[in-house]
C-alpha cells in the first residue's frame, strides 16, 4: 500500500508539472529540455534508487548511520565554499544545468542517526546527557543550513520533536514550545498597538501591556501557591512561576529584535504579511495572493487538465515547485486538492501503523521520523499555498519539481520500507 501511495503521488506530481510548464513547441512529456522531461528522469532514477535500497540488508543502514550522517555534514560544509548560489541561498552543487541540494539528504541521515543513538540499550532520553547528544545531532546541520541560508529546511527539523515526544520526551517541553510560539505571535501583534494609561496620561506599547499581564498572572499564581499549596511544593512552585514569568517577558522583548535584525528582510516581511501587520501585494505578498487566486478560481471541480489560465500562463511564481499545490487547485479544484491531502494522510497514517508494529526500536524511531518529516512538509507547503504559513520555500514531497527532493524523500521512505520488510527477523 505504501508503494502504491508513493507511485500515485509521483504520477500526480509529474502531470501537474507538465500542466504548469507546458510549452507548445515542446509538447512531449519526455522532452528533457523542459522541467517535465527532467522530472521524468528524476522519477525513473528514484525508482532505481528505491530498488537498490530494497536489495541492501537493513543491518547495513544501522551500521553505517553515523557514516552517512558524517558524509552529509561534510557536504553541507563544502556547499558553503563551493556551492552555486540560487535565489540568494548557497545551497546547491552545480553540474551543468543540474544541481544537487545536500540539505535534502540531511533529513534521512538525521533520522538514521537519531534512531541509532536512541536505540542503544544504555541510552535514556530522560537523561540530560542524551538530550544534549540529540540536540547536537539536530542543531549542527541546522546551523550549517542557516548559513546558506535555507530557513525552510531548518523549520522542517521541528518534526523531530514529535519523534522524541513519542520516545519519552517530557510533554512539558512540547507544551512550553507551543506557549513560546503563541507568545511570539502575540508579541508581534501587540507591537503596533498603543494603550493610554488613565490618570497618569502615559502611552505604552501593546508589548508592555502583554508583559504586565503576564507579571500580573504570576502575582496571582504566587498568592494562590502561598495560600493553598502544600508546604513541600511551595518553594518549587514559586521558582517555577518566577522563572516562567521572566522567560516569557524576555521572549516577548526579544522576538521583535529577532524578526527585524536576525531574519532576512524578505523573511520578516513575509511574517508580517501573514500576521496582517503589513501589505505588499506586488512584492513579498505577490506569490501568496496569486496562489490563493489560482486555487479559488478552480472552484469545486477545477477547470480541467491543461486548462489552468493562471498557472499555465505563469501568473503564479514557482508554480511547479513550492506552489505546485495551487496548480492542482486550479485545474482539479477542491476535489483534486482533497485527493492529494487524503493520499498524504493515508501515507502518513500507514507509516505510523508500520512504525508501531516494529520489534526494533531503531526501525520504530526511524519510521516515526519519516512520517513526521512528510507531515511537516505537507503542513507547511499547503499552508504556504493558501496563505496560512509564511513563504519559506519547501517542496511538496514526491510532487514538486526537483531531483534533490525527489531522491531525498525516496531514500527516506524506502529505507524504512526495507527495514520493515525484515521486522520478522528482528528479535528486539
Amino acid at each position: 500500500m505504501s508503494v502504491a501511495l508513493f507511485l500515485a503521488l509521483l504520477l500526480i506530481g509529474w502531470l501537474n508539472i507538465y500542466a504548469a510548464g507546458l510549452q507548445p513547441d515542446h509538447p512531449s512529456m519526455f522532452d528533457t529540455s523542459q522541467e517535465y522531461g527532467k522530472q521524468f528522469i528524476w522519477i525513473v532514477s528514484s525508482l532505481i534508487i528505491a530498488q537498490i535500497i530494497l536489495l541492501i540488508e537493513g543491518s547495513f543502514m544501522r551500521r553505517t548511520a553515523w557514516l552517512m550522517y558524517a558524509v552529509v555534514m561534510l557536504l553541507l560544509v563544502l556547499v558553503l565554499i563551493f556551492g552555486r548560489e540560487v535565489n540568494g541561498a548557497k545551497a546547491w552543487f552545480g553540474f551543468g544545468s543540474f544541481g544537487i541540494q545536500p540539505s535534502e539528504f540531511s533529513k534521512f541521515t538525521i533520522a538514521l542517526m537519531l534512531a541509532h543513538v536512541l536505540s542503544q540499550s544504555t541510552t535514556r532520553l530522560q537523561r540530560l546527557e542524551t538530550k544534549f547528544i540529540v540536540a547536537a545531532i539536530i542543531l549542527f546541520p541546522a546551523m550549517l543550513i542557516m548559513l546558506q541560508p535555507d530557513t525552510g529546511t531548518v523549520l522542517v527539523y521541528a518534526a523531530f520533536v514529535l519523534v522524541l515526544y513519542r520516545e519519552g520526551l517530557s510533554g512539558n517541553i512540547l507544551f512550553f514550545g507551543i506557549i513560546a510560539a503563541a507568545l511570539s505571535v502575540l508579541a508581534l501583534l501587540f507591537k503596533e498597538g498603543v494603550v493610554n494609561v488613565p490618570l497618569v496620561d502615559v502611552e505604552v506599547t501593546g508589548q508592555y501591556v502583554l508583559m504586565g499581564a503576564i507579571a500580573g498572572m504570576m502575582l496571582v499564581g504566587l498568592w494562590m501557591v502561598r495560600s493553598f499549596a502544600m508546604p513541600r511544593v511551595r518553594k518549587r512552585a514559586t521558582w517555577f512561576l518566577v522563572l516562567t514569568c521572566l522567560g516569557s517577558i524576555l521572549l516577548i522583548g526579544s522576538v521583535d529584535y529577532f524578526v527585524e535584525n536576525i531574519l532576512e528582510p524578505h523573511q520578516s516581511t513575509r511574517i508580517k504579511i501573514l500576521l496582517g501587520l503589513a501589505e505588499d501585494p506586488l512584492g513579498a505578498g505577490y506569490n501568496v495572493n496569486q496562489s490563493k487566486t489560482a486555487i479559488g478560481s478552480g472552484g469545486f471541480s477545477g477547470k480541467g487538465f491543461l486548462q489552468g489560465t493562471l498557472t499555465r500562463y505563469k501568473y503564479v511564481p514557482m508554480q511547479s515547485t513550492d506552489f505546485i499545490f495551487c496548480t492542482i487547485g486550479e485545474e482539479w479544484g477542491f476535489i483534486g486538492t482533497s485527493v492529494v491531502v487524503i493520499l498524504f494522510a493515508a501515507l502518513i497514517l500507514r507509516l505510523i501503523f508500520i512504525a508501531e508494529r516494529q520489534r526494533s526500536t531503531f526501525t520504530r524511531i526511524y519510521g516515526y521520523s519519516v512520517a513526521s518529516i512528510i507531515f511537516m512538509h505537507l503542513l507547511i507547503n499547503v499552508g504556504m499555498a493558501i496563505g496560512l504559513a509564511p513563504v519559506i520555500g519547501i517542496p511538496l514531497p514526491f510532487i514538486s519539481y526537483g531531483g534533490s527532493s525527489m531522491w531525498g524523500f525516496t531514500i527516506l521512505l524506502f529505507i524504512f520500507l526495507k527495514l520493515d520488510s525484515e521486522r520478522l527477523y528482528v528479535l528486539g
